[in-house]
């Protein structure tokens, strides 16, 4: 086509940044297919894409961060309980509660994947039954799980933790239940949420209901001295606020009016093809959190289980935090990948992909650095052992390198769930962790003088293997058959009337 005809679009580009906003990613679709791209028109479109991925993916980030910081500040409250306490509630945490989560929040990828196509290809009415069948599902899981954590003593005992660890983990694992069910609802109305682009909503409650969640703990803790039980119930009692808030916005928000049909018997029909789908994407991330959180219970399994639990589990929560914040431009990328999939628009999600790895690197560099200079405050923040301190000093070169990680594998994993590729993933996450990682890490951990740096450099080994395959993956995709396999799926579903082909995996 002649530059006539893009005329307003290069003069949007080369304008303000009132006209680029306003772009559609249509007409972008239209340019990177016609004419090559010079450096000039490239900053312009990073620009952009930029726009779109931090209106999604700053509120994204705030909600996964304060989400999580509901259980990291449980975990800071009970540290200063004894380092004991801080042992029984972080394997409870990791071992328990994290396992659960992992299993919450993989099969709520599910959500993301299909609801994303389906917002794209405005087929808004499929979305209500989509949450609703997620929900079902989540339950029936929670339900299962809710065996675990009851008997989450003899589980720690059983893979080799002390007596006194597992007693207080199995009582912290215990307040922990109702939380499950929370898990069991928010997970999917989150998820439902961000793939119509509803992000701002979601992070107000979860600020909010954090800054109450601090306020109860330090009463419960330290002026009711309620102990590790009552730390446990009050981190459930905030999910429930959270669960409480989703649930209003979605039933009364005029913005979910044609997203939210009301409840309907249509979400237990065909289910099987979305459980499938929910599956895989749960298997996928399991394997992926639960490699993290084994690496924690085989620290207790070392000589000085406390201070290698206590070391250990700081770092994690670290680690975890700067995941957390990943996750949120994770979320921001599966949004826009499925989102511009489901609209038939393949270069503008090759381009998204490009954009947000090039961020993700950035951010991750200057964390690494803050990491590097305040290592012995942030564990002051835990802890007041010397041995604790100085053991996660040691440690803190290891979770520079996974904190560096992070800017690269959780995006990648984010186009992963944008497109379907779910149980793909869910191979390399089995072959990179289970069979490479985690027996390399045992050996450098128990048979040799290293320990806890042993374990971790096994993990590191795991996620760097992951992310190179998941590279390779990604630089092969061929985005304009995903962008058929988006529309075949969406296309089926409409002709048939369910959802059954919406939600098999591609």
């Amino acid at each position: 086509m002649g530059s006539v005809e893009y005329e307003p679009l290069l003069h949007s580009l080369d304008s303000s940044h009132t006209h680029i906003r306003n772009l559609s990613s249509g007409a972008v679709e239209e340019f990177l297919e016609s004419r090559p791209i010079s450096l000039r028109w490239w900053s312009k479109l990073v620009l952009w894409e930029s726009r779109l991925l931090w209106i999604l993916s700053g509120a994204s980030i705030i909600v996964s961060i304060f989400n999580f910081l509901l259980t990291f500040v449980t975990l800071m409250f009970t540290g200063h309980l004894g380092t004991l306490e801080l042992a029984g509630a972080s394997i409870a945490s990791v071992g328990i509660q994290g396992l659960a989560y992992g299993i919450m929040l993989g099969m709520a990828s599910a959500v993301q994947t299909v609801c994303g196509q389906a917002y794209g290809a405005k087929k808004y009415s499929a979305m209500s039954i989509i949450l609703q069948r997620a929900i079902i599902l989540h339950l029936g899981a929670a339900v299962l799980i809710t065996f675990l954590y009851w008997f989450s003593g003899d589980f720690l005992l059983a893979i080799r933790q002390t007596d006194a660890i597992a007693e207080r983990g199995q009582l912290f694992a215990r307040g922990l239940i109702p939380q499950l069910y929370a898990f069991a609802i928010s997970c999917p109305m989150q998820r439902f949420l961000q793939s119509q682009n509803i992000v701002n909503p979601l992070a107000y409650m979860s600020v909010g209901v954090f800054l109450l969640h601090v306020l109860l703990s330090w009463l419960v803790v330290f002026v009711f001295d309620y102990g590790l039980l009552g730390a446990a119930l009050t981190l459930s009692f905030s999910w429930w606020l959270l669960v409480l808030l989703n649930a209003l916005y979605i039933l009364l928000s005029p913005r979910c009016k044609e997203t939210w049909t009301g409840f309907t018997v249509k979400a237990f029909k065909g289910i099987w093809p979305y459980f499938k789908l929910t599956v895989a994407s749960a298997v996928m991330l399991c394997l992926e959190i639960w490699y993290n959180q084994g690496l924690v219970i085989l620290s207790g399994l070392l000589p000085n289980p406390t201070v290698a639990l206590d070391s250990i589990s700081i770092c994690m929560n670290y680690w975890n935090l700067d995941i957390n914040f990943m996750l949120g431009l994770t979320a921001a990328t599966s949004v826009r990948v499925s989102n511009e999939l489901g609209a038939a628009h393949p270069k503008v999600t090759k381009f998204s992909v490009f954009v947000v790895n090039g961020t993700s690197i950035l951010i991750s560099v200057v964390f690494c650095v803050i990491i590097l200079i305040f290592r012995v405050p942030m564990s002051e923040l835990f802890t007041s052992d010397a041995s604790v301190i100085e053991a996660v000093s040691d440690l803190t070169p290891l979770l520079t390198i996974s904190v560096f990680l992070n800017g690269i594998q959780p995006i990648l994993s984010g186009v992963a769930i944008g497109s379907g590729w779910q149980a793909v993933v869910a191979y390399v996450n089995l072959a990179s962790y289970y069979i490479i990682g985690l027996p390399i890490g045992c050996v450098l951990g128990f048979k040799t003088s290293l320990g806890v740096s042993g374990i971790w450099w096994g993990m590191v080994l795991g996620v760097l293997i992951q992310t190179v395959t998941l590279i390779i993956l990604t630089a092969r995709t061929n985005w304009d058959a995903e962008v058929e396999k988006a529309i075949a799926r969406i296309k089926k579903s409409a002709e048939n009337d369910t959802l059954d082909q919406l939600a098999v995996s591609a």
